[in-house]
């Protein structure tokens, strides 16, 4: 019963359970089958479903007690990432929901503001919950609340420099209010953990023992100052021994830890004496608790990589479905194309900030170890160490997902572009991103970085462009992005040899002149598609696949724009500061006047939904193209167009 575990003898609790209030109102001794329902709960809904299976797991009995001992929602708690909050999600109300999960109109993969009273701060990027927490509980402070703030961070999510941040302002104020949890379910920090250290750990931080150490700190006040010194000096020489906690004890923390983060009973002691730390005014305190990724669960314990974020599996046997046979990934083509290239260019280097498997950059590091780098959840630090590398004749290419590049903007525009060096930025998951929604969807890269002076901003339309596309950044000796979608590509047979593409030119895949389709990337198949339907129709639409947007070809754009009637631009992308603004840039500046409309992105936030409802919804399929060409055209009733 201590670990967790129960054989469920008093009946299933947890459908009881719809908000923390009624957590609380169990008694101590059923909490550890709350636990076991759960964990259980999370296999059988996410094999499903799909979703972040591993990591919530692994956080099932530290959510459970800190929903039992504090009083949330009334004491904040933020969760960094969120990606490990599924029970957290299950007792705050929104069990019967699990099944949407991910869906259109269901609930959020991560926590979110508007979906419930509980998710008090929302993040898709890691590191962010102790600055959040310790924003919240000056709030508390200034508004003279003795309400307390509770972060917990853990899966690599102190490996971000924010984190360390936030801890060194929040031991410099001494903020009495704040709790962190750090959920080291890597045991990456200090693997070798004994049940001596644990023991010790819960015990110093329980009443008696606190008090003890007040008596004596008055004590050892009161004598010669020799004494105090060696008394100081034998008391840090326990912690060196017994603790791995000075780091945060520098920084200004109460450290309890490390803690045995699947035990409930543990579990429990250890946030009580802390809330009675807090409450004496003790703050602020960071409890250090040891989990493994995927308890309790057996395939996903083996290989926590494999069951991060799943799709629907056997739970028996842990199988997944097989996957159908299709196009190779964006990024597996994108891998073995920058391999193909390090072969040939040892300046060549790989980096990916904690993302070797979801870029497919693991498969360069395999072939080049001693050129690979993962950096860890460490944006900023990525970009300025390629950087680095490039001031010294290296040709860095940074494997990033277009929403995580915007956490290092200023390295971006500081460190790399006003410096004029050879990074390449390889922009995974650019544009429409499915069930994990708004804090991942890859859709403001455009307008971020095509204003910067000397980057080259392009976007393949399938697999082989973005063969092309990747010679043709790493040769170019100055900044470059190629962005490009995640999945599948189109199918399109490989060019068996890599060729640099022309910098800024354009093609011309179908001339028209009733419209002109400018597309870029993703959507140039579909643009392509439109035009014959609109050509069985009597229309002629030429399709233009820009490549670049920076540097935009304008020549071509405005030859062809100025015989067409009308001109629609197509991007998975915000339009707002997007590639269509950059032409109606190119347009006005010539003097050609002609509609022109542009299809991407709405302003507003893209939640949770299939990538094929998103682009039906905002006109970026063929069916969508060719009738907002059918609305262009229509707008026109039947004059000419303008010769100028």
């Amino acid at each position: 019963m201590t670990e967790g575990k129960s054989d469920l003898t008093a009946g299933p609790l947890l459908p009881g359970i719809h908000s923390p209030e009624d957590l609380r109102r169990l008694p101590r001794e059923q909490v550890p089958q709350v636990t076991a329902e759960l964990r259980q709960e999370i296999v059988e809904r996410i094999s499903r479903t799909g979703g972040h299976l591993a990591s919530s797991l692994g956080a099932v009995e530290l959510l459970t007690g800190l929903h039992y001992v504090f009083d949330t929602p009334a004491d904040r708690l933020v969760l960094d990432v969120g990606h490990q909050g599924y029970a957290h999600k299950m007792l705050t109300g929104r069990r019967e929901q699990f099944d949407t999960i991910g869906q259109a109109g269901g609930i959020g993969k991560f926590l979110r503001r508007c979906e419930s009273e509980h998710d008090h701060f929302g993040a898709g990027h890691a590191g962010t919950s102790i600055s959040a927490a310790l924003g919240i509980a000056r709030a508390f402070e200034h508004q003279g609340s003795d309400q307390l703030a509770i972060a917990m961070i853990g899966d690599g999510g102190m490996t971000a420099g924010m984190a360390f941040e936030a801890l060194n302002h929040a031991g410099d104020l001494r903020q009495k209010n704040l709790l962190v949890i750090l959920n080291d379910n890597e045991m990456s920090i200090y693997p070798n953990v004994g049940a001596l250290s644990s023991y010790l750990s819960r015990k110093l931080s329980a009443p008696m023992v606190r008090s003890i150490k007040r008596w004596a700190k008055e004590f050892l006040t009161s004598l010669p100052g020799d004494m105090v010194h060696w008394a100081q000096k034998a008391e840090e020489s326990v912690k060196v021994f017994f603790s791995p906690g000075l780091l945060f004890e520098a920084l200004g923390f109460k450290y309890v830890g490390p803690i045995q983060g699947h035990r409930v009973d543990v579990v429990l002691e250890a946030l009580e004496n802390a809330k009675k730390m807090l409450a004496d005014g003790d703050g602020p305190i960071l409890i250090h608790a040891i989990t493994a990724k995927g308890r309790g669960y057996e395939p996903a314990e083996r290989d926590p990589l494999k069951y991060h974020g799943p799709g629907p599996f056997e739970i028996a046997s842990g199988k997944t479905a097989p996957s159908k046979p299709g196009p190779p990934k964006y990024q597996k083509v994108f891998a073995e194309t920058l391999i193909e290239l390090a072969r040939e260019d040892e300046r060549i280097v790989g980096i990916t900030a904690a993302m070797p498997d979801g870029t497919s950059l693991d498969l360069f590091g395999r072939e080049f170890p001693k050129r690979f780098y993962d950096v860890g959840i460490a944006e900023q630090h990525a970009v300025t160490f390629a950087a680095g590398l490039a001031a010294e004749g290296m040709k860095p290419v940074a494997a990033i997902y277009s929403t995580f590049l915007q956490r290092a903007y200023d390295q971006v525009v500081h460190d790399v572009c006003l410096q004029d060096l050879d990074v390449t930025f390889a922009l995974d998951r650019a544009g429409l991103v499915g069930a994990d929604g708004a804090t991942h969807q890859g859709v403001y890269d455009i307008a971020y970085l095509r204003a910067l002076p000397n980057m080259v901003v392009m976007a393949p339309k399938d697999e082989n462009e973005l063969r092309h596309m990747m010679k043709t950044a790493v040769e170019h000796p100055g900044p470059a992005a190629v962005r490009y979608p995640r999945g599948a590509g189109w199918g399109v047979p490989l060019d068996p040899d890599v060729k640099t593409l022309p910098l800024g030119e354009s093609e011309l895949l179908r001339d028209g002149e009733d419209a002109l389709v400018i597309a870029l990337g993703l959507p140039v198949h579909p643009a392509m598609e439109a035009a014959a339907e609109l050509a069985s129709e009597g229309l002629s639409v030429a399709v233009l696949n820009a490549r670049f947007v920076k540097p935009l070809d304008t020549e071509r754009i405005v030859a062809l724009a100025s015989k067409a009637r009308v001109v629609v631009t197509v991007e998975e992308h915000v339009v707002q500061g997007g590639f269509g603004s950059a032409v109606l840039e190119a347009l006005a500046e010539a003097g050609v006047q002609r509609p022109v409309r542009c299809l991407g992105a709405p302003d507003r936030l893209i939640e949770h939904a299939s990538p094929s409802d998103v682009r039906k919804e905002f006109q970026l399929d063929a069916a969508g193209i060719a009738q907002a060409v059918r609305e262009s055209l229509g707008g026109l009733g039947t004059s000419e167009p303008d010769p100028s």
